[in-house]
């Protein structure tokens, strides 16, 4: 009855996968509550490369949930979970935990590079955002610097007023922001110029298997995101192929499994230390 509503149907047929309220579903939810709870989660770190130069200039935190029969399970199998059941909120705020913890460790090394986080809708629209962010970074003698945090079309053109109101707070106590999988929302331009963004990363979607449309689209965010003074990272960079058009339309930092999938923290910084990957790779023009 309530997926039929929430789709604006007539009726629709019982399917096990929309039941927020089997079994299998509401145990699986107690056991989040109780990873985030317990700290019981893990994070890896996809690094971001400067496309000009192939240095390291940032890392994306990527939470993972160790689970003790289903594995290491991915953000996209729970963090849909974590949205329908309200632990979206706090699910981000141990992410923000997590990653300054572990800023904190790399600082004085190869690895003292800002970290990305992916904030919620819930979170962009919470007044307290930012005197939480204030709190975890006195917590960790940290400095706005040591993070970038990302946020997506959809959840900023959910309530514009309030997330405007939250992102100038953030914005006055230095924190960079990022437009994170640019082009799959509905953001209008006017919201674009006005926003205090200092990162536009291109969705996966356009960057994989680039086709001519692609490319076109690809082209136009990157001079868009020049023009309005914002970095622009391209994600889902897969190939060499894919990074030599990046260079050919000056993008700035790419981002994908062609330099590294994500990887914990310890074989991040042996990889930083003993990877000549990003050394072979061609220089943009």
């Amino acid at each position: 009855m309530y997926v039929a509503k929430r789709s604006d149907l007539d009726c629709a047929v019982y399917s096990p996968e929309q039941d927020q309220h089997s079994p299998d579903r509401l145990a699986l939810v107690a056991e989040l509550r109780r990873a985030i709870d317990e700290g019981n989660l893990v994070l890896h770190y996809q690094p971001k490369v400067d496309l000009a130069r192939g240095h390291v200039v940032g890392v994306e935190a990527l939470v993972r949930w160790p689970h003790p029969k289903r594995g290491l399970v991915p953000p996209d199998d729970f963090s849909p979970l974590a949205e329908r059941t309200g632990m979206i909120r706090p699910l981000p705020l141990w992410v923000l935990d997590a990653a300054l913890g572990q800023r904190r460790e790399w600082q004085g090394t190869s690895l003292a590079v800002p970290v990305a986080v992916n904030l919620s809708m819930r979170n962009l629209h919470d007044p307290a955002l930012p005197d939480i962010l204030g709190e975890l970074l006195r917590k960790w003698n940290g400095t706005p610097d040591w993070l970038v945090l990302e946020i997506t079309e959809s959840s900023l053109m959910a309530d514009t007023t309030r997330a405007l109101q939250v992102l100038g707070r953030l914005r006055d106590m230095g924190l960079p922001i990022a437009i994170d999988d640019f082009g799959t929302g509905y953001s209008s331009l006017t919201y674009l110029r006005q926003l205090p963004v200092q990162e536009l990363k291109i969705d996966r979607s356009f960057v994989q298997q680039m086709s001519a449309g692609d490319a076109v689209i690809v082209r136009w965010t990157i001079g868009l995101g020049h023009d309005l003074g914002m970095t622009v990272v391209a994600e889902g960079v897969e190939d060499v192929r894919t990074w030599q058009r990046l260079g050919q339309f000056a993008c700035d930092l790419v981002q994908g499994y062609l330099v590294s999938r994500p990887l914990p923290a310890a074989q991040l910084a042996l990889w930083m230390s003993s990877s000549n990957q990003i050394r072979e790779l061609p220089r943009a023009a």
